[in-house]
């Protein structure tokens, strides 16, 4: 009997490639006995939504019957018509056929019979897919076609380097000269875009750093002579220093003449503290109302991004220019909090808007990740000025999947950011006096735009010393690693605590009130120390120099060092205490500056305190390595130190004192303890997991999921099934019986071939649909729905005496979204990167309950659901 007509729901991207909507499938006339008239030149395709079905077969192509006939050749006559087929459906003679034949061979079973070879032979042409790059897919390597992934799910990296593959081969089977301009054009794409990106992270940064600079300069005072001057570029050229002795900086007492002493203090004060609450409370207003994902530091979800999940909006155009505004405000306003994990986030975000301009990037998820890696490491090259530290820091915190093409276009994207911030260095030593001429403020902002440092140097913190260390000495730097371990197990601990009371009670429906209250407690206390009211890479910067290079708010005058080291010690614990109430409020903020000022004045107080000891003691046995008349102790050596130690304890980045006792009261950092908080699906790639389980007691159970039958479905049926339940996935098996597995379907992608069919003409709600080429016997004139293109056809199987240890490695290796596992080709159950983490959560008490809590409730947001809820076996037949 004649097979009846077939339809193949579109593939999302031949769309967003401008090809036909007519997706009438041919592959019913390659099938069927039906004679088509060869002398018929109407380019109108078949089953056309305009064409009555009954009239259609008159109208076939001109092409398509050339395509029909040489295939029919081929079947019956072997080899010589394969060359025949070739030569007539050639795109460069009917490039109509581009949009079809990827339609056409999906009706072709996967296997070594007779049509089995054509469905080869049609591969093996991938050219005639020049328009529809993704119409071949299913068949070549069998993961399926896929549609754009839904919010709050994990990409799936095996198809998306498959599909990168294809189009691989697509272009190198390109010739000749235009061939070959086709593949450098393709290779110069990731390079340009790195490019930009560095160049745009780095004018983003400066800019960011200029404006915060002014506005909170501005709390004390303005300048006279320049009003969009800062305190340090209105006395620029002063013999004095800035903060003394400035006539041209007026203090906002004497703006409204307050002379009286009180008066004066009382006046600065409350402008002090007014100013900072409005720009803080501007700042949460923006975030809350326009841009909810641009709070916080935004390291955690880009970790997570990196880790192949999908999180929209969190990369957008939105976020970019409401986090580039709330961040100067919060700055400006004097909180406790830094601007470099935000700038990583930022510059995130132009890796991700740039990278929209090439298909290759846009349509690929995975290849689009290779640009955020390199886009993560100049955030930092662009906050420190350090591209190397950038390149690091991404590879070590931050990236999932770092092969060598990606760290050069990270050091590469670092290197650009942090150059491009001094391009225009030399132009400000030129402009003199003419800075004050209002015709020259947008030339000088400028300039002074390129050298955000003020140094005149690439790096943020860069100083030198004059003298060596001595070897006693190393019992107060393992001194100040173990205070910075402590204090980073202590933060990550206490702001956990606070982040998951500020998720779970009423403080999460006062997100302005909450940031306007601790902003007025840090602007009131914080400007009684005159160690809190600066900036904190201005504060690290002063604590790192010596007392030879200049004084900084008398750190250098031995008459009060006692005093001093109070003052310092003071600030530190109020910088500890906000920095934990700051850092997961509703506003752009960065823990890494706090921890480095934090660690600075502890160590500057403890070196200034050693060098206390040895000027009052010189003679004790453990200053004998000490010269006499000759400073002995540099107090920077212990600010630098310290810092570092308390970064390390935060961030377990490798500061090795510090972080081995960090790990001692747990391995995760500030950010991994965020990612197990907010419940996302990250498994760390450095963290090795030992398992005595097997991959059977993981599992969720065949009985325990929806199974879809490979035949017996109807277009409603399957929307039922969608519609009743609300799985990830479903896997399809051949029969109930022997529940033979096939492949694996995703909800999207289901749920969009549904649809999809639903548009074509003739289709109706009991149109059968079938996952198999083992097709009954139907009517002539009945119509199919085909859904095999849009399964897996190759899914990851493992035994289920595999060991969980090496599930894991699957997951983060391979970046898999789920492993079934079966016996014999008979499925068994299904793991997915919800049950490796429940499990991970099980093994490791302590962490259990926090985060299956935090799970469930994030669950209607981040939803993974991987088939818990229904008991019993579930099969699904719709006939």
């Amino acid at each position: 009997m004649s097979r009846p007509y077939s339809y193949i729901p579109d593939n999302p991207w031949t769309d967003a490639h401008g090809t036909a909507d007519w997706r009438a499938s041919a592959s019913g006339l390659l099938n069927s006995n039906r004679s088509i008239p060869a002398s018929s030149t109407e380019l109108s395709p078949p089953l056309s939504p305009n064409v009555d079905t009954e009239t259609n077969s008159t109208n076939t192509p001109h092409w398509l019957s050339f395509v029909v006939e040489s295939t029919f050749q081929r079947k019956h006559s072997g080899n010589g018509a394969r060359s025949s087929f070739i030569d007539l459906a050639s795109p460069l003679r009917f490039p109509e056929a581009a949009a079809v034949i990827g339609n056409i061979a999906p009706l072709f079973d996967r296997d070594d019979t007779e049509n089995g070879r054509l469905l080869n032979t049609i591969s093996d042409r991938e050219d005639l897919f020049t328009d529809t790059p993704d119409a071949s897919d299913w068949n070549v390597e069998g993961t399926g076609r896929r549609v754009a992934y839904d919010d709050f799910t994990t990409i799936d990296w095996i198809h998306d380097f498959a599909k990168e593959r294809s189009r691989q081969r697509l272009l190198k089977e390109k010739n000749g000269f235009y061939g070959q301009l086709a593949i450098m054009y393709d290779a110069t794409q990731g390079p340009f875009i790195v490019l930009m990106t560095g160049i745009a992270s780095g004018i983003l940064a400066a800019s960011i750093d200029i404006t915060s600079e002014w506005l909170r300069d501005l709390k004390e005072g303005h300048c006279d002579t320049a009003f969009y001057l800062n305190k340090q570029f209105c006395c620029w050229g002063l013999d004095v220093p800035t903060n003394e002795m400035c006539d041209m900086w007026i203090p906002w007492s004497s703006a409204v003449h307050a002379n009286p002493e009180w008066g004066s203090f009382l006046v600065q004060y409350t402008v002090y503290a007014g100013f900072a609450m409005i720009l803080s409370g501007v700042a949460s207003t923006l975030v809350v109302k326009f841009a909810p994902y641009a709070a916080g530091s935004g390291i955690p979800e880009v970790k997570t991004i990196l880790g192949g999940f999908v999180i929209r909006k969190f990369l957008g155009v939105y976020t970019l220019v409401v986090k580039s505004i709330g961040l100067v405000l919060a700055a400006a306003s004097g909180l406790s909090l830094g601007k470099e994990g935000p700038l990583v986030h930022l510059a995130c975000c132009c890796g991700n808007i740039l990278s929209r301009i090439f298909p290759k990037f846009r349509n690929n998820e995975a290849k689009k990740r290779e640009i955020l890696s390199a886009a993560s490491a100049a955030g930092i090259s662009v906050a420190f000025g350090s591209p190397l530290g950038g390149v690091l820091f991404s590879l070590e915190e931050v990236s999932y999947y770092f092969p060598y093409k990606t760290m050069w276009r990270s050091f590469f994207c670092a290197m650009i950011a942090a150059v491009s911030l001094q391009v225009c260095q030399a132009q400000h030593h030129r402009h003199g006096d003419l800075k004050y001429q209002p015709l020259m403020a947008i030339t000088y902002f400028f300039s002074q735009l390129m050298n955000p440092f003020r140094t005149g140097k690439l790096v943020l913190f860069q100083v030198s010393y004059d003298r060596d260390w001595h070897g006693f000495e190393m019992i107060f730097f393992a001194l100040l690693g173990i205070v910075g371990g402590l204090y980073g197990a202590f933060f990550i601990r206490m702001n956990l605590m606070v982040t998951a009371f500020r998720k779970s009670s009423w403080l999460r429906r006062l997100p302005v009130q909450e940031v306007l209250i601790v902003t007025l407690a840090t602007a009131v206390l914080g400007y009684l120390n005159r160690f809190m009211r600066v900036g904190g890479s201005e504060l690290v910067a002063k604590l790192f120099r010596e007392c030879e290079s200049g004084d900084f708010q008398g750190v250098c005058n031995d008459d009060v060092i006692v005093k001093n080291i109070v003052l310092l010690l003071m600030a530190a614990a109020m910088k500890i205490v906000f920095s934990i109430a700051t850092f997961g409020m509703h506003v752009p903020a960065g823990i890494l500056m706090p921890s480095m000022a934090i660690g600075a004045c502890v160590g500057r107080s403890l070196g200034m305190a050693v060098r206390l000891w040895q000027r009052n003691d010189p003679a004790f046995w453990l200053f004998a390595a000490c010269k006499p008349d000759v400073p002995c102790i540099t107090p920077g050596t212990y600010a630098m130190v310290g810092a570092a130690a308390a970064l390390g304890g935060t961030t377990r980045i490798t500061v090795m004192l510090s972080k081995w006792v960090g790990d001692a009261f747990g391995i995760e950092g500030i950010y991994d303890g965020l990612i197990r908080l907010n419940g996302f699906p990250y498994l760390e790639s450095q963290v090795n997991y030992t398992f005595n389980t097997l991959a059977a007691h993981v599992m969720t159970r065949v009985e325990d999921l929806v199974v879809i039958n490979a035949t017996g479905h109807t277009i409603d049926g399957l929307g039922d099934i969608l519609h009743e339940t609300d799985y990830k996935g479903y896997p399809v098996v051949g029969g109930t019986r022997d529940m033979h597995l096939l492949g694996y379907i995703s909800r999207s992608e289901l749920r969009y071939a549904i649809d999809q069919a639903r548009k074509a003409p003739g289709i109706t709600g009991s149109t059968p649909c079938y996952f198999t080429g083992n097709i009954p016997q139907l009517s002539e004139s009945q119509l199919f729905v085909d859904l095999r293109p849009w399964m897996d056809q190759t899914p990851i199987t493992v035994s289920h005496k595999f060991p969980m240890e090496m599930v894991v490695e699957l997951f983060r290796k391979m970046g898999v979204r789920y492993v079934l596992l079966t016996h014999g080709g008979t499925i068994l159950g299904l793991i997915t990167k919800k049950d490796v983490l429940r499990h991970l959560a099980v093994v490791d008490r302590p962490r259990s309950l926090s985060w299956n809590d935090t799970f469930e409730q994030d669950e209607s947001r981040i939803f993974l659901t991987s088939g818990r809820r229904l008991s019993g076996l579930s099969i699904s037949t719709s006939v």
